[in-house]
């Protein structure tokens, strides 16, 4: 059965290929503290018996400026991937920014430009159902705690991917003709403490207004059964990350 499109465009930009990298390392991590946990159990010695304070691990996080019109805050300095796709109404352009921490947790935020006679065909929900179910198709997991977000009044969806490598956090906005998905892989022993802090950090900058959309039973734009011409895996490179946005562009954030 061939992907729908978004799945396709997932596959270039969600970093499929550092997710079942980390799988491994994932479960390797889990294992040596399960270990390790073990070992230095010890019977408590008196002294202070009050739990030592949790550092917030968003604290330390630095903020991404895309040059795409977008920031967000990431644990570290993301690498970078851009391409385009050939699909029948045109081209797509993607990027993807993406990270995975010494424990093992993948943060990634990307972006899908479609044209914008694709998006006026389709409803906002339908492209948000697809990125969705792109990601959990290639996950093999299941969705739950499944929301509907809004960013400055653009339509989003939050929800939770439980699947054999990990758990996600993911959330997908619809804004004018772009597709943004946002995602935090993770072993759920080990937990991924930063990960809300990540997802409600994006930021807009000069966003284009709402893509005015067909009525029912207009054309389809071009997009047909949504059919991806081309390959969407092609390695695209790192570039250089955190391009700042000129000064007085304006920064909107979405919903928690």
């Amino acid at each position: 059965m061939p992907m729908p499109p978004v799945s396709r465009l997932l596959a270039a930009v969600a970093t499929l290929a550092l997710i079942a990298a980390a799988c491994a390392g994932q479960q390797k991590t889990a294992d040596n503290q399960q270990a390790s946990s073990t070992i230095e159990e010890v019977p408590h010695e008196g002294g202070d018996t009050g739990a030592a304070p949790t550092a917030d691990p968003a604290a330390a996080f630095v903020q991404v400026d895309a040059q795409e019109g977008f920031s967000v805050k990431m644990p570290s300095k993301p690498q970078e991937q851009r391409q385009k796709v050939t699909i029948p109404a045109g081209e797509v352009a993607t990027a993807a920014y993406s990270l995975q921490t010494p424990e093992g947790v993948i943060y990634s935020v990307s972006i899908a430009d479609y044209p914008e006679k694709v998006v006026a065909a389709r409803p906002p929900e339908a492209f948000l159902n697809e990125g969705r179910d792109g990601l959990t198709n290639q996950l093999k997991g299941t969705v739950s705690n499944e929301q509907e977000i809004t960013i400055d009044g653009y339509p989003g969806k939050s929800y939770t991917v439980s699947s054999p490598n990990g758990e996600v956090k993911a959330r997908n906005y619809l804004v004018g003709p772009r597709l943004y998905t946002m995602l935090v892989l993770y072993n759920p022993s080990i937990g991924a403490p930063g990960a809300d802090a990540f997802l409600g950090s994006l930021a807009l900058v000069n966003p284009p207004p709402p893509v005015e959309r067909a009525g029912a039973g207009g054309a389809d734009g071009g997009v047909g059964d949504g059919g991806i011409e081309g390959d969407a895996g092609v390695d695209t490179g790192a570039v250089d990350a955190g391009v700042a946005p000129d000064a007085g562009t304006r920064r909107r954030r979405g919903t928690r």
